[in-house]
């Protein structure tokens, strides 16, 4: 049975219904294979003196960024498993950095998924981000139990059908390296 494109009240075309209104995962088959990639960013507040502890990797738990970065790795790949009606893709490349923000006593992350394939890799860079913003939580939840997660936002998507996406009045230079030499890679 096919998806039935069916309106928003905003306007937008729903592809995951069927003729019934049921949800159901939409038939990408026919659409070609492009180069995708998304970039994803969130946060996690927390007392400065856990931020310090994080950066100099002076938890009892141990290195907490690397545990993180390991989190949002594994879980981009297995994001079809958590979302209901995404679908499985290789991907090409996800990676998963970091920020410490000493002025928000925050630490900010960000994933980058990249893949050729038929859908996009939007959900895979934002579970990335999640991942490794809980994993940062259960590491140092035993000095900061007030942490908080927050501000999970796509900054910037690319490739497909429909155009660019770049977030409105946020930069999206990547941390890290610049974004010109992450392609030539």
């Amino acid at each position: 049975m096919t998806a039935k494109k069916t309106k928003s009240r905003g306007g937008a075309r729903l592809t995951h219904l069927d003729q019934r209104g049921r949800l159901v995962m939409v038939d990408v088959g026919a659409k070609p294979i492009t180069r995708r990639e998304a970039i994803a960013r969130g946060q996690v507040a927390m007392e400065p003196a856990t931020l310090v502890a994080i950066i100099a990797g002076g938890l009892k738990k141990g290195e907490a960024l690397a545990a993180a970065r390991v989190a949002g790795i594994m879980a981009a790949k297995r994001t079809h498993e958590i979302i209901p009606l995404c679908h499985q893709i290789a991907l090409d490349v996800v990676e998963v950095e970091f920020r410490p923000s000493a002025a928000k006593s925050a630490l900010e992350i960000e994933a980058r998924a990249v893949t050729s394939a038929r859908t996009g890799v939007e959900m895979e860079a934002m579970v990335a981000v999640s991942a490794a913003a809980l994993t940062i939580y259960d590491m140092a939840k035993s000095i900061d139990r007030a942490m908080q997660i927050g501000a999970i936002r796509l900054l910037a998507k690319s490739g497909g059908r429909s155009r660019e996406f770049r977030r409105a009045g946020e930069p999206t230079e990547p941390f890290g390296r610049s974004t010109a030499a992450r392609r030539s890679k």
